[in-house]
């Protein structure tokens, strides 16, 4: 599925991709303080690409290449009959921000969701995140779910 958005168009990562997907994926990383081990990174990559793993990667790509990424996992839940998309990672490269790719890559998921019967799409962003939660708030508020973490 490809969903043209004025000179953006959001498509599904391909083998080809690894090389920039990579490059993004390390900055991403980097600028939340993140360290994600190699191996670590290509599993998430070989999933992105098996069409048996619930893992996605859309890339929102202009004429200059690919500019960002979604990585979101389809599962299923306790709550709901259908499944529900979780939107684990979303990332534009910072020269090329506030050019419409991160509304292009969410406005993507929710297009997927809507046309594949998905009932719920959800995601989490820091508290402190004010341009991210600009954006997300265009397309839901916020709810009062307080998350809790616990490394095993």
């Amino acid at each position: 599925m490809r969903t043209p958005v004025g000179e953006l168009v959001v498509r599904d990562a391909g083998p080809t991709d690894a090389p920039r997907w990579r490059e993004l994926w390390h900055e991403y990383l980097h600028g939340r303080g993140h360290a994600v081990a190699e191996d670590v990174r290509d599993l998430t990559w070989s999933r992105v690409l098996d069409p048996d793993v619930p893992v996605t990667c859309r890339l929102a790509v202009n004429a200059g290449g690919v500019l960002g990424f979604s990585l979101a996992v389809l599962h299923l839940s306790t709550f709901r009959c259908d499944p529900v998309c979780y939107l684990e990672d979303l990332f534009v490269d910072p020269a090329a921000r506030r050019r419409g790719a991160a509304r292009a890559l969410l406005g993507d998921l929710v297009q997927q969701g809507r046309d594949q019967g998905w009932s719920a799409l959800y995601w989490h962003t820091r508290a402190d995140n004010a341009p991210a939660r600009a954006l997300y708030d265009r397309f839901v508020a916020a709810d009062t779910v307080v998350r809790y973490r616990l490394p095993l």
